[in-house]
């Protein structure tokens, strides 16, 4: 195998890994973007960014993640859904903060797209997101 084949194959198998993550995050009506992922000072831990978009009427259904996430509201008007909280209504420019494990949802309650920015301090090697029946 010449050095170029062996450095494409590389690239492949880094490009699966990387769509594999957002892939497994996708929900009908829910478009995510991974932004960045790096590793932190905290041994095992990463920080990853996503844009989240959902569209008009659609809902990113129960979830939790293993770690924290603050959100970044860039567009339109969303409904987050926090386990043992009542529902909070944020627009452009609204942050919120979701607890390790906490089980919640964003409903786009607008009739245009709505777009976050997720940040996540996440453990390596667990998947980002866990779906909740």
């Amino acid at each position: 195998m010449s050095v170029f084949n062996f450095a494409a194959a590389g690239l492949l198998v880094v490009a699966g890994g990387l769509v594999s993550v957002v892939a497994q995050a996708q929900q009908a009506g829910t478009h995510r973007t991974e932004l960045s992922k790096n590793d932190i000072s905290i041994p095992g831990w990463q920080a990853v960014q996503l844009r989240v978009d959902i569209d008009p009427g659609k809902i990113a259904p129960n979830h939790r993640h293993p770690g924290e996430e603050i959100i970044y509201v860039v567009e339109g008007t969303i409904e987050y859904q926090l386990e043992g909280k009542p529902p909070a209504t944020l627009k452009a420019g609204d942050v919120l903060f979701v607890p390790k494990g906490v089980i919640h949802s964003a409903k786009n309650v607008g009739q245009t797209n709505a777009a976050e920015i997720g940040t996540y301090i996440v453990p390596k090697g667990k998947p980002l997101v866990e779906w909740i029946k």
